[in-house]
């Protein structure tokens, strides 16, 4: 098990602990839990360890080329100083890992990738990389510190940074005389930010931050997943994996039709032209209880889908689910959802579940 370099800080604050990845991480601290968590984030401010997270660097004449002909999105379509979210895929279209893409510059490219993914995109990059680019793991040399919520912005500006970035783009600045990327990113739906300090001065950092705290609350990924499922984003390995395409997963946003080329493009390609059996839909109990991920989604005794994700929604105080449905069933359609054997009735719904503040 690899361990964040927070993870005492964590432990002294009585976080309750799981793996994640190979990672001991915080599921939620005492005092409230997830739900005081979740609404934290929706009303006021939270911050996360996600040090886990992959980080790979790409950097050399061509970096930006090279790195846009193997992701699925258009580099091109941002500016340096902007990030981008991107997939890596097979040669069967599933994904490998949903990445951000930072650009530095056209000869600077830096990859956030999720945790139990990061080696295989490290190895998937070297061996396609042409000669003279250089690629390197740095998977423990940044930690990631998520600050979420309506008041993230005065958060981090009052320990010294300026934020007068748009919406996926990111600098550099310096918090208790550290080194840091700040991105205008993150994983709740409101406004966030994601700073990167160096792995050995995450903890200054991290206590600088959760000194100016005020009403917010250090939270962990127990509310992160609560959080995200609202929005209907994609975890890799429940929403997206090698055998879930992006074209099923909910991410066929992020994939550029319009490139010539990029790992798994004609099987992608095929896939579309064909016609998806089945999409990501959102989900929401019309009955008491709380679905979780691979339960069967039926109509009149069918099965017309299965859940990738469930929990209870801390905001609209109901089950929800991510499942892929067949594409015959629109929103508005009732279902049910098999939950340890009762058939709990379901609606097809919109997502994302809950108002996004991220702009």
């Amino acid at each position: 098990m690899k361990h964040s370099p927070l993870d005492e800080k964590h432990k002294s604050l009585g976080a309750k602990m799981a793996d994640f990845g190979g990672w001991e991480m915080p599921i939620e601290y005492p005092g409230g839990g997830v739900l005081a968590e979740h609404d934290a984030v929706r009303t006021r401010v939270g911050i996360f360890d996600v040090s886990h997270l992959g980080k790979i660097s790409i950097k050399g004449n061509g970096a930006k080329d090279f790195i846009n002909s193997v992701l699925t999105n258009d580099l091109n379509k941002i500016s340096n100083g902007e990030a981008q979210y991107n997939l890596l895929c097979n040669d069967k279209g599933g994904v490998i890992d949903d990445i951000i893409a930072y650009r530095n510059s056209e000869d600077d490219i830096f990859l956030v990738p999720n945790a139990a993914n990061c080696a295989k995109v490290y190895e998937v990059l070297k061996s396609q990389a042409p000669a003279g680019l250089e690629i390197k793991n740095l998977h423990e040399e940044y930690a990631v510190i998520a600050v979420q919520g309506p008041k993230s912005k005065a958060l981090l500006e009052s320990v010294g940074l300026n934020l007068g970035m748009d919406y996926m783009a990111f600098s550099h600045g310096e918090i208790s005389g550290n080194q840091v990327i700040v991105c205008r990113t993150g994983y709740s739906g409101e406004l966030g930010y994601e700073v990167l300090p160096k792995w050995g001065e995450a903890g200054k950092v991290w206590d600088d931050i959760v000194s100016n705290l005020g009403d917010g609350l250090v939270c962990g990924l127990g509310a992160r997943d609560t959080l995200r499922t609202e929005m209907g984003y994609p975890l890799h390995g429940n929403e997206l994996s090698e055998a879930i395409s992006a074209n099923v997963g909910g991410a066929a946003w992020a994939i550029a039709y319009d490139k010539d080329k990029f790992n798994g493009d004609s099987a992608l390609r095929s896939e579309k032209e064909a016609g998806i059996p089945r999409r990501l839909r959102g989900l929401k109990l019309k009955d008491r209880g709380i679905p979780r991920g691979h339960m069967s989604i039926l109509v009149d005794g069918k099965v017309v889908g299965e859940t990738t994700s469930g929990t209870f929604s801390p905001t609209l105080k109901v089950g929800i689910a991510l499942g892929l449905v067949d594409t015959a069933y629109k929103l508005g359609d009732q279902v049910t959802i098999d939950v340890r054997g009762r058939e709990l009735a379901a609606e097809i719904v919109k997502l994302p579940m809950v108002q996004p503040n991220v702009k």
